[in-house]
C-alpha cells in the first residue's frame, strides 16, 4: 500500500474527537476536492511502499488502541480488506475515514464518511480534465447507503454556507433511516479565524434542525500542520 505518512495524535473530529489515535494516511484519491488540506496525499501523491504485514507491525509499534485510516482515499486500495482485517486481529478499534464513492467488505468500527457536496468541485483551470472526474465520481448516495447498513458511522459534511447546509440535507433525503444524532455539519477552514466565522451562525442552525456541529479541534491544537 501506498502510505504519505503514519503518526500518533488525538483525533480532531467527530464522535471521537481527542481520542488518541494512529493516524495511517494512505496517498492516492478517486477525488480532487477544491479545499482539500491534505494535497499531498491526492492532488500529488507522495509516499512509500509498504506490506501489509509490515505496515501492521509499525501501528502496533505505537501501542495504541484506537487507529484511523484516512487519506487520500482508503477504500480505493486493494489491501484494505486485508489491513483491517489484521489491525481488528490485533484488538485495535478501526476508523475509516472515507468520502463515500467506494465500497469494500473491510472490518471497521466506525465508519466515518464524508459525502462531497458541490463546493468540493474545483475550478476547470486548476484541475482540468479532473474537474469533471471529480464532478462524476463525488455523488454515490448508493454506497453510503451501503456502508451505513453494513457498519457503525458518522456522516461528515463539510461546510461553508448555509446553502451548502440544504444541499446537505438533500444529499440525506435520498437515504434511508438515517439518525440525526450520526449527522456532522463541520466547518470548512483551515485557521481558527475561519472555523470561528462559520460555527457563529453554523451552530445554532445545528441546534435548529437537529444536527451535530463538528469543530475541526485538530486545527485549534496544533494548526494546519501534517502529522497531527
Amino acid at each position: 500500500m501506498f502510505i504519505s505518512e503514519i503518526y500518533q495524535s488525538k483525533q480532531g473530529e467527530g464522535r471521537l474527537t481527542g481520542t488518541p489515535s494512529v493516524f495511517v494516511r494512505v496517498s492516492g484519491c478517486n477525488l480532487r476536492c477544491d479545499f482539500c488540506d491534505t494535497p499531498y496525499a491526492s492532488w500529488a501523491p507522495e509516499g512509500q511502499t509498504f506490506a501489509v504485514n509490515d505496515l501492521v507491525e509499525k501501528v502496533i509499534e505505537f501501542d495504541c488502541e484506537h487507529v484511523v485510516m484516512t487519506g487520500g482515499e482508503p477504500m480505493i486500495f486493494q489491501k484494505i480488506p486485508e489491513l483491517c482485517r489484521q489491525l481488528s486481529n490485533a484488538n485495535k478499534h478501526i476508523t475509516i475515514e472515507t468520502a463515500g464513492t467506494c465500497f469494500a467488505d473491510v472490518d471497521c468500527d466506525l465508519m466515518s464518511i464524508s459525502p462531497k457536496l458541490s463546493n468540493s468541485t474545483p475550478s476547470e483551470s486548476r484541475a482540468g480534465r479532473w474537474r469533471q472526474q471529480h464532478e462524476k465520481a463525488r455523488y454515490r448516495p448508493d454506497v453510503v447507503q451501503k456502508l451505513m447498513d453494513n457498519h457503525d458511522y458518522q456522516l461528515k459534511f463539510v461546510v461553508a454556507t448555509e446553502s451548502d447546509c440544504d444541499e446537505a440535507r438533500e444529499f440525506l433525503d435520498q437515504l434511508n433511516h438515517v439518525r440525526n444524532d450520526n449527522v456532522l455539519m463541520m466547518p470548512c477552514g483551515t485557521t481558527i479565524e475561519e472555523l470561528d466565522e462559520i460555527c457563529q451562525w453554523l451552530e445554532p442552525l445545528c441546534q435548529q434542525i437537529g444536527f451535530q456541529l463538528c469543530d475541526r479541534m485538530h486545527i485549534r491544537w496544533y494548526g494546519n500542520k501534517r502529522g497531527t
